[in-house]
C-alpha cells in the first residue's frame, strides 16, 4: 500500500505583497488553506484567509511566541537552521510556509521560488541575517520539517497530459412554425330574378245586332273557367369547392462549421543546473543592476525599491521562461498582463511595466529605453 509522507516547505520573502502572491498560487494550485501559514515579526499568525490563525499553528505560536512557532516546524533541538529564519523574520520580513504531502513537496518549492524569496545565508550569523539590502533574492525556497528528510527521494512521479477532444452532434430545435385554422361563417347575399304574373279580366259591353246562329249554339247552359298564373322565386343552394389551402413541409441540407477550443496539458522540462544571467552577470549582480535602475527612474517619486523589485523579477523570470523564449515583448505583452495580474492584484501593469520591460531586456540583451519617474 502506497504511503505518503508530510513535509513543511518554508520561505521568506522581503514584503507582504510577495508573499501574498505566493499564497495566491498555491490556493490556485489545489493547496487547502488550511495547509498554508503566514508569519511576520509583529507576532502575527495567519492562514490563507488572512486573518489570525486559530490553528495549531496559531495556538503554539501563542504560547510560545516566534521561537514556539518555529519549534513546530523544525522541532525541538534544531539549531541548526531555526535561528537563521527567526533573525529574518525579526529583521521585518514575512515567513509562508505550507505544509505538503510528498507526492506535491516539489510542486510546493516550485511556486514559492517562482517569487523570488530570499535565501537565508547558513553561513552568516544571526544580526547578519536580513540585515543587509543586497541578499541574494533568487535561491529557492524549502527546508522541509524533520520528517520530509526520511521521505524516498526514488519515488518516480507521473504527469497526467490530458488533451480535450472536440465531438460535434446533432439535435431538432423548434425553429417555428404555421397554424391553419378552418371554420364556417354564413354570408348575407342577394339576387334580382323577374316575375311574371297573370290577372284575370272580365269586360261587358252592350251590342244590338241579329242573333246569329251561332249565337243560338251558345245559349246553353255553359261553364267558362279561366285560370290565373304567377311566377315565384325559387330558392336552391348548392356547395362548391372554390379553393384547395394545401400544407407541406421542404427539407433543405446545410453545412455549418463549429469552432471551440479545446485544452490539453502541456508539460516544460527545465533543466536545474547552475544559474547564471544569460547577459553574462551572475545572479547577485541583478539585484544591483535592479536597484540602481529604480534610483535614476523612480528614486524622485517618493516610492521604495521594494514595490518594484517584484517587477524587475517577474520580467526578468518572463523573458526565460519556455513560453516566451525567442518572441519580443509586444508580443507577449497581454498575456504577461493578464498573469502579472493574477500574480500580483494589488499591483497595476500600466504603473510596473517598464520595470517588467527592463527584467526582461536582461535577459534578451535588448536596451531598455528610459523611463521617468511616477
Amino acid at each position: 500500500m502506497a504511503t505518503s509522507t508530510q513535509a513543511t516547505v518554508v520561505a521568506v520573502f522581503r514584503n507582504a505583497s510577495d508573499a501574498q502572491a505566493a499564497e495566491d498560487e498555491l490556493l490556485a494550485s489545489g493547496f487547502s488553506e488550511e495547509d498554508i501559514y503566514i508569519s511576520s515579526a509583529d507576532g502575527a499568525s495567519t492562514g490563507a484567509t488572512g486573518s489570525t490563525e486559530t490553528g495549531s499553528y496559531g495556538a503554539e505560536h501563542h504560547e510560545g511566541g516566534i521561537t514556539g512557532w518555529f519549534k513546530r516546524i523544525f522541532g525541538q533541538d534544531d539549531e541548526s537552521e531555526r535561528p537563521y529564519y527567526e533573525s529574518a523574520v525579526r529583521s521585518g520580513n514575512v515567513l509562508l510556509s505550507v505544509d505538503a504531502g510528498s507526492e506535491n513537496v516539489d510542486s510546493a518549492a516550485e511556486i514559492l521560488n517562482r517569487h523570488s524569496p530570499l535565501n537565508v545565508q547558513r553561513e552568516g550569523t544571526q544580526s547578519e541575517v536580513g540585515a543587509s539590502d543586497t541578499q541574494e533574492r533568487f535561491s529557492g525556497a524549502g527546508v522541509p520539517s524533520a520528517s520530509a528528510t526520511n521521505a524516498p527521494r526514488d519515488q518516480s512521479r507521473a504527469i497526467p497530459v490530458v488533451e480535450e477532444e472536440l465531438r460535434v452532434g446533432k439535435r431538432a430545435v423548434l425553429r417555428g412554425g404555421v397554424r391553419v385554422y378552418s371554420r364556417v361563417v354564413e354570408q348575407p347575399v342577394g339576387q334580382t330574378v323577374n316575375l311574371q304574373e297573370e290577372r284575370v279580366r272580365v269586360d261587358r259591353q252592350r251590342v244590338n245586332r241579329p242573333v246569329s246562329e251561332s249565337d243560338l249554339r251558345t245559349g246553353q247552359d255553359e261553364v267558362i273557367e279561366v285560370q290565373e298564373y304567377a311566377e315565384e322565386p325559387v330558392v336552391s343552394k348548392e356547395a362548391r369547392v372554390v379553393e384547395e389551402v394545401r400544407i407541406d413541409k421542404e427539407a433543405t441540407q446545410r453545412t455549418q462549421k463549429v469552432k471551440d477550443t479545446v485544452r490539453r496539458t502541456e508539460v516544460n522540462v527545465e533543466n536545474l543546473g547552475e544559474q547564471h544571467t544569460r547577459s553574462g552577470s551572475s545572479r547577485d549582480n541583478l539585484d544591483e543592476d535592479f536597484r540602481s535602475n529604480f534610483t535614476s527612474n523612480y528614486g524622485a517619486s517618493g516610492e521604495t525599491y521594494d514595490t518594484y523589485a517584484p517587477a524587475y523579477r517577474y520580467g526578468y523570470d518572463m523573458a526565460g521562461d519556455p513560453r516566451y523564449q525567442g518572441r519580443n515583448f509586444s508580443d507577449v505583452e497581454q498575456d504577461l498582463r493578464s498573469d502579472y495580474a493574477r500574480r500580483y492584484p494589488n499591483s497595476t501593469w500600466e504603473k510596473m511595466k517598464s520595470s517588467i520591460q527592463y527584467g526582461w531586456n536582461k535577459v534578451t540583451g535588448r536596451s531598455s529605453s528610459a523611463t521617468t519617474a511616477r
